[in-house]
């Protein structure tokens, strides 16, 4: 009489949380890249980056939390609008030119229309008190999503002294010592690199793990 097979192992889930999410991360084609930020450009009004967060991280999965902040980090430190360095850097990320190509011609296509649209209705209309309170209303929307995203992007550097003590002084120089920020990135960008490289694993939170009593250890091994 045979024995029956034994049932393969179930695969193991990934160990930490950086491999579950490089595991459930989806690798978009160019066309998907062109749509996601086809529809990321119709409807970021007023500020870009949190509905790109919640599009790339929360809803496609494209890139992981801390994936998002390092090529975010890397698009504010290279010149031009962040946004555009972001859906180039993304696309060059997954599809090379081509990908790029199709990120950056999504997110332009529609604003530029509506743009050049509004300039031409704004400039018959720009002396009216209502357009004028149209805008100041759109500014304060636009710091609002502002703020939230720098709250959003903050909270995992709490899990890392070294990053948070970093942002700290960068917020210091360019918002209460009116540093250029030109200077202040020129200056901290190798000081942050230098310091997460020797000492941004001794000061992150590490993952508590509970220790097993060789009781324990050895009533499991009988």
């Amino acid at each position: 009489m045979s024995t029956p097979a034994p049932a393969p192992a179930p695969a193991s889930a990934p160990d930490t949380p950086a491999a579950a999410a490089a595991a459930t991360a989806a690798v978009p084609t160019s066309k998907e890249l062109f749509l996601g930020f086809l529809g990321l450009g119709m409807t970021a009004f007023g500020g870009a980056l949190p509905l790109a967060h919640r599009m790339i991280v929360e809803r496609r999965r494209w890139l992981s939390e801390p994936e998002f902040v390092q090529l975010l980090g890397l698009c504010q430190f290279l010149p031009g609008g962040n946004i555009i360095n972001l859906s180039v850097a993304l696309g060059m990320k997954f599809r090379g030119v081509k990908g790029a190509l199709a990120a950056i011609s999504g997110l332009i296509a529609v604003p530029s229309a509506v743009v050049v649209l509004l300039g031409m209705i704004y400039q018959h209309f720009q002396h009216d008190p209502n357009v004028k309170h149209l805008f100041a209303g759109l500014a304060a929307a636009a710091a609002g999503l502002l703020i939230q995203m720098a709250i959003k992007i903050a909270l995992p550097l709490r899990k890392n002294l070294v990053l948070a003590a970093v942002a700290v002084v960068c917020f210091i120089a360019i918002a209460l010592l009116r540093i250029p920020l030109v200077w202040v990135m020129l200056v901290m960008t190798p000081i942050s690199v230098l310091l997460t490289a020797r000492y941004g694993d001794r000061f992150s939170a590490k993952p508590q793990v509970k220790e097993v009593s060789k009781d324990t250890a050895k009533e499991g091994a009988k």
